[in-house]
């Protein structure tokens, strides 16, 4: 298997959040980075961040989530133009990290530090919260949902731990409703399985 194959298959994320503090002629900047799944996730951090920062001057960030490379964000939150969002968006991509937000939340201490200044600032303190965190190497998954009698549950459930799927949703009654994750790189062999399994429908979401 090429390299580039096994990329495909994996990528790297964090599962903990961390913060980080960089001071500069008296400017404070306090970096967040968190594990998010979506805009809307890493949209309620930086809410919740305003709400604790109120006399915070700034709060520029960066987030960059799934595995095609379209889906980021940069904010400079009124800081010129490149000098916040631009430079923890390559914090992030440096480490190759997706599923990640990083926040940053600046104090003014009175001295203007310039455009030079203000790219250290930020670049530097989302590297510090990014350092604190481990990286770790996560499946790449496909989501399926299957619905499939009762009595099929055990059957089911044998090739969902077999092959490290995850459980995103389940309903279990009479007919059952199962949404799963499934590693691309066993995607095949998985289904192959399933729809082998008599009454057991699958389809991707």
């Amino acid at each position: 298997m090429s390299k580039s194959k096994i990329e495909e298959d994996f990528y790297y994320t964090i599962d903990q959040s961390s913060i980080a503090e960089f001071k500069d002629r008296g400017s404070k900047f306090i970096a967040y980075a968190y594990p998010v799944s979506s805009a809307e996730e890493s949209k309620s951090y930086l809410q919740a961040l305003k709400k604790e920062h109120p006399k915070a001057v700034h709060h520029c960030f960066a987030y960059r989530i799934g595995n095609d490379g379209n889906n980021f964000r940069v904010s400079d939150d009124g800081e010129p133009s490149g000098t916040a969002g631009k430079p923890i968006l390559n914090q992030i991509d440096s480490k190759q990290l997706t599923n990640v937000s990083v926040i940053v939340v600046r104090y003014f201490g009175g001295t203007l530090l310039g455009v030079p200044g203000l790219i250290n600032a930020y670049k530097t303190a989302a590297a510090l919260a990014l350092q604190l965190v481990p990286v770790i190497q996560k499946q790449v998954e496909i989501n399926y949902e299957l619905h499939f009698d009762y009595t099929k549950m055990n059957e089911v459930m044998t090739i969902v731990k077999q092959f490290n799927c995850s459980i995103i949703h389940q309903e279990m009654q009479l007919f059952c409703l199962l949404k799963i994750g499934i590693p691309k790189a066993r995607l095949d062999e998985v289904l192959y399985k399933i729809n082998d399994l008599y009454s057991v429908t699958s389809k991707k979401i």
